[in-house]
Order: structure tokens, then sequence, then C-alpha cells
């Protein structure tokens, strides 16, 4: 393999930047046993802040080797369309009533079930958070898909007392089942969005050749988790009436949602319409409640700081994947993909020439199977973190119990890809 010092020296950092990710629970202990350097170890222990901080790391070490207008025109050729769409969708997906009329829509699907079934409401609203919300995601994109299930775990499942099985089997199925959820359309997952124009793939190829395996996948997850974790769920509040939201305020906030989602590759255009919806949110701001702009702007962080380093990363991942049968890219993709975003793999993987049909597919399917066994396998991945973080011990979302709680879920995707 030929590669610069830059690049040697952006893939040291990158696997500092995935190592320090296992250890974001470290630092938070550290936080509490340390007060005077509190500060600095929450900041170390904040997952979303790792790859914005090894990025500038990387950005001051190709200043360093280079010069510093090598380093700014490195910044500046980087595209960021997609954490800033990640922003966007966030702020608006995560509105109250964007979460009012799908909590709402749970319920009403819910109660039929409950009548059909003679089962109480939260397995039944669990399991259609875990099965029906990663589907939907095919039409509103993965990152809002994300944003509205780790809304409604959160007020289902993570605002009760929980086990570590329920904490982390749910984040589990949740990542793998949003990860597969959005392959139905050309458009709503990441991975298939870098390489649908380049290979040609439209939303009919996308559902005929993983439509049907990935909701097979996706009930089966979802029904495997509601089955394991159903004595555990407590009942949901009734929604009082005083909180109920006017059918006119849910229907702006839907056009300003379909507004970003059409414009997701015109970053000038949806971040025109956020602005506009926040300042739709303080005009009328009774039906409100407060923006998740913080959490927004640390998985957009977090997404940026992982463009920039990704971005060096081809002069090894691209030799392997040149050189795998479809199977091995299938669970190469898969590996690859616990410790690389899956889009960027996926781009790179469409750099390669003269590769197959089966080559494609398998890259595909094994990069989005994968796309739950780490935080940063999927680009909405740090959305539901940063949503649900502050109910794990210590505020911090351990990466070796969420890779082995997302394991079953992935291997039902695994057998479902290459089985079906």
């Amino acid at each position: 393999m030929n590669f610069t010092p830059t690049e040697l020296g952006a893939t040291i950092i990158f696997t500092i930047a995935i190592l320090h990710t296992f250890c974001t629970s470290y630092f938070e202990v550290l936080a509490k046993n340390s007060p005077r350097h509190a500060g600095l170890w929450h900041l170390l222990g904040e997952v979303e802040i790792v790859f914005g901080f090894w990025a500038a790391i990387l950005i001051v070490y190709i200043g360093f080797i280079n010069d510093l207008t090598t380093a700014k025109d490195y910044a500046n050729k980087r595209n960021f369309t997609e954490p800033l769409f990640v922003f966007a969708i966030m702020v608006v997906a995560g509105s109250k009533p964007i979460l009012y009329i799908s909590t709402q829509i749970l319920h009403t699907i819910g109660k039929g079930l409950q009548l059909l079934l003679h089962v109480r409401s939260a397995p039944v609203l669990y399991f259609l958070t875990l099965g029906l919300t990663p589907l939907i995601g095919s039409l509103i994109t993965e990152p809002a898909a994300m944003t509205l299930a780790a809304f409604l775990l959160r007020d289902l499942v993570y605002k009760h007392p929980c086990s570590k099985a329920l904490l982390f089997g749910t984040l589990g199925v949740l990542f793998v089942n949003i990860s597969i959820g959005g392959t139905l359309t050309n458009f709503a997952a990441p991975p298939v969005l870098m390489v649908a124009s380049t290979w040609g793939w439209s939303s009919a190829f996308m559902f005929a050749n993983f439509g049907i395996e990935s909701c097979v996948a996706i009930a089966i997850n979802a029904l495997g988790a509601t089955l394991l974790f159903h004595h555990q769920l407590i009942e949901p509040e009734l929604v009082k009436e005083k909180s109920r939201v006017p059918l006119t305020v849910i229907c702006m906030h839907l056009l300003f949602l379909v507004g970003v989602v059409l414009f997701a590759h015109d970053p000038i255009i949806f971040m025109w319409i956020l602005l506009f919806f926040i300042g739709y949110t303080i005009a009328y701001p009774m039906h409100q409640s407060p923006l998740i702009l913080k959490e927004a702007l640390l998985v957009g962080f977090f997404l940026g700081g992982l463009v920039v380093l990704g971005a060096l990363q081809g002069w090894w991942l691209q030799p392997i994947l040149q050189n795998m049968s479809p199977t091995a890219v299938f669970y190469g993709s898969l590996a690859l993909t616990a410790i690389t975003d899956n889009a960027a793999l996926t781009y790179l993987g469409s750099l390669v020439t003269g590769t197959s049909p089966e080559f494609k597919l398998a890259l595909v399917g094994g990069a989005v199977a994968g796309g739950g066994l780490t935080v940063i396998a999927n680009a909405p991945n740090p959305a539901g973190i940063a949503i649900l973080r502050s109910y794990f011990p210590n505020g911090a979302v351990s990466a070796l119990y969420l890779l082995l709680g997302a394991l079953p879920p992935t291997l039902v995707a695994i057998l479902a890809y290459r089985l079906m």
C-alpha cells in the first residue's frame, strides 16, 4: 500500500478516536472523582465530542507537517451536507408537535392491536416503536426516524427504572433496525445514498433487493426484544387534554419536516427552512417545547469530525475491498462498518471500478447490517445517543455493552440478507 505521511497520521489519529469512543464512560467516572478538572473530563466523556475533537487534532497535524494553507484547503473541501442535514432534521423531528402526532398514531394502532391480541399497551407500543418507526425512516430519512424513535423510547422505557439488559438491548435493536429500515428507498439511508446515483439504483431496485429482507429482520428483532423485555415495561401515562396540540400547528411542523427532507441535498435551502422553523416556534410558543439545539449541534459536530477523519482512510480501505469476493465483501464491510461510518465505506466501495452487481449488493448489505454495532457505524446513531445518553449509568453509553446488545439483531439481519 502506498501512503503519504498525512494519510498515515490521519489513520493513527482515527484509530485513537475509535479507542476514545470506548473510553467515554471512564472519563465520566474521572469527572466524578476529580472535581478540579471535572469540566475537561466531562468534555472528553461526551461521545459526540470525540470525532470533532480528534478532527481538530488532524487539522493541526496537517498544518504542522505541511502548512496552514494545506490544512485550510483540506477542511474547506470536505462535504458537510450530511452533518448539517442531520442537525436540521433532528431539530425539526424532535419538536413537540411532531412527537405528539407520532405518539398519537402509535397509540391508535396500539389500541387496535391490544383489542385484537388482548395484551398490555406497553409491549405493543414498544414493538411498534422498534418495528414501525424504522420503516417510516425509508420515507422521512433515517436520522428523522432515529430522533422520533429515541424520544418515544425515552418516554416509554428509559425514563423508568431499567435493567442494563433492557437499556442496551433496546438500544442495540433500535440502531440495527434503523440502519436496515432505510433500505426500502434509495434516499433515506446514508450508505445507500452514497452509491445510488453512481450505480443507478432506484427506490424500486432497493425495495426489490432489500425490502422484504429488511422488513422480516426488523419484525423479528422488534418481536424478540418485546418478548424478552415485556415484563419490565411500564404502562405509559395517558395524554392529558391540556397537552394536546392543535391540528394547524401539527400541519405546519409536518410541512417544515417535509421541506427539510425534500431538500436534503441542498444545505443552503434546508438550513434556510430550519431558520424559518425556529422563527415559527418562537412566534407561537404556546404549543412548543424547547428545541433540542444542543443535542443536534453535538451530533452535527460528531459527524463533521467523522467526515474530516474519514476522508483520508481510503488508502487502506479501498485496497482491502478490491481484493474481496462478494461473500467476503459482505462480511468485510460489516466488520469495517463497526470502526468507520458505513456511508464512508460504501462511498469508497463505489470508487472501485469493474465490480459485479453481486459485489455492490454485498457491500451495501454488509454496511447496513453492521450499522448498529457502534456509535460511529451509522450516521443517525449519535442522534439516538444524544437523546438517551443521560439515562445510562454515569451518563455515558458503554461501547462494549452497545456492541453486545447489537450483536443478536445484527445476526438476524445477516441471516435475512444471506438466506432470503
